[in-house]
Parts: structure tokens; C-alpha cells; sequence
């Protein structure tokens, strides 16, 4: 079966960072669009930064620029998320996602998460402050 692990969560102070791993297999990887998402306490599952598997373009969500750096390691079919300088707005539930290239898209781009058909079971990350 097509599966997605992530790992690297935790709890974390206030401007501190995190690595989060997710690890692909079942699939060609090479073939799919990768993309990390976040669901916070009573919030809605949000975009936070994605990839082509080629490392040609990267995408990120506004209050994460400049602050989380999205990268993997091909050979082991890995994307990473390194999180710097964290908020307690951060906090929330990780999950990696994956999206088969050539399907049809939904509207609004990398961060509707209804163009994802693959996803990991999440990792959560607590800041506090």
C-alpha cells in the first residue's frame, strides 16, 4: 500500500525549532507533489509548505515564510519541514500529504487539501510560550 510516516514532533519553547520527517513508500515517488499541512485546536487544516519532488519550486504559507524550510532527500524518498523561530500559533497536528501528478485539480492550488489523495496519520508540535 501507498504510505506516508511522519516523525519529528514534539513540544518545544517559544522561538525553538523542529525537524519534521515524512517518509514515502508503496509509490514512484518521483511521480507525486508533496506538501505538509497543519490542523490547529478548532481550526481548519491548513497549507503550510510544499514541493515539487524535482526541488524545482517550493511553496510556502504567508506566516511561515522565512521561518520553516521545506527539503528532502530523494534517495530515501524523504521531505522534511525544518521549523525555526516557532510561535504558539504553531501548535498544531502535522500531517504530509502527496498528490499524484496529472490528476485533476480542485480549485485553489497547493494548500486545498482535497488535492491531496495520500496522507500520513500526523505528528503533533506544541510551543509553548
Amino acid at each position: 500500500q501507498q504510505q506516508l510516516v511522519e516523525s519529528g514532533g514534539g513540544s518545544v519553547q517559544a522561538g525553538g525549532s523542529l525537524r519534521l520527517s515524512c517518509a514515502a513508500s508503496g509509490y514512484t515517488y518521483s511521480s507525486y507533489f508533496m506538501a505538509w499541512f497543519r490542523q490547529g485546536p478548532g481550526k481548519e487544516r491548513e497549507g503550510v509548505a510544499a514541493t515539487y519532488t524535482d526541488g524545482s519550486n517550493t511553496y510556502y504559507a504567508d506566516s511561515v515564510k522565512g521561518r520553516f524550510t521545506i527539503s528532502q532527500d530523494k534517495a530515501k524518498n524523504t521531505v522534511y519541514l525544518q521549523m525555526n523561530m516557532l510561535k504558539p500559533e504553531d501548535t498544531a497536528m502535522y500531517y504530509c500529504a502527496a498528490r499524484l501528478l496529472g490528476s485533476t485539480p480542485y480549485g485553489g492550488g497547493w494548500s486545498n487539501s482535497r488535492n491531496f489523495g495520500y496522507w500520513g496519520q500526523g505528528t503533533q508540535v506544541t510551543v509553548s510560550s
